[in-house]
């Protein structure tokens, strides 16, 4: 289960360094294939292989076939198949650090089953100090 936040910055060539914990998790569990695409939010997805396997089976099997392109479009159109290089990077494309508005200054988010890449900017406006309150709403969905 990936977990945690961590402030990372993507250099000039778009490369992002995974903390050394999640790597070692990621390889463990998983192996070294990643999926990394868009999601719904403005945000990069990081999967293991198989994870986003299980998702891209799950969209071509929906009744939805609407629903299914359209998500077939987003989510597995923009999706790059690639390994964590051996000082532990991976390459973000372009074309998502652009959905993602991410340029130097990042934060990775462990996300369960993926990790999720933000432009630290956004993160802090969506999950900063002032959003305790809706926060606290949230949490009170889930049995603690």
């Amino acid at each position: 289960m990936f977990t945690g936040s961590h402030h990372l910055t993507v250099d000039d060539k778009g490369r992002l360094a995974i903390p050394a914990r999640l790597r070692q998790q990621l390889t463990e569990e998983y192996g070294p294939q990643i999926f990394i695409t868009r999601g719904p939010q403005t945000s990069i997805e990081i999967y293991p292989a198989a994870v986003f396997r299980e998702i891209a089976d799950q969209i071509h099997n929906l009744a939805d076939r609407k629903a299914a392109e359209m998500l077939s479009d987003v989510f597995v159109g923009h999706a790059l198949d690639t390994e964590i290089d051996k000082q532990g990077r991976v390459v973000l494309p372009a074309v998502l650090r652009e959905h993602a508005r991410i340029k130097s200054d990042a934060r990775l988010v462990g996300k369960i089953k993926r990790l999720d890449v933000w432009a630290e900017d956004l993160w802090s406006e969506r999950y900063g100090e002032a959003k305790a309150a809706a926060l606290d709403d949230a949490f009170a969905l889930v049995k603690r």
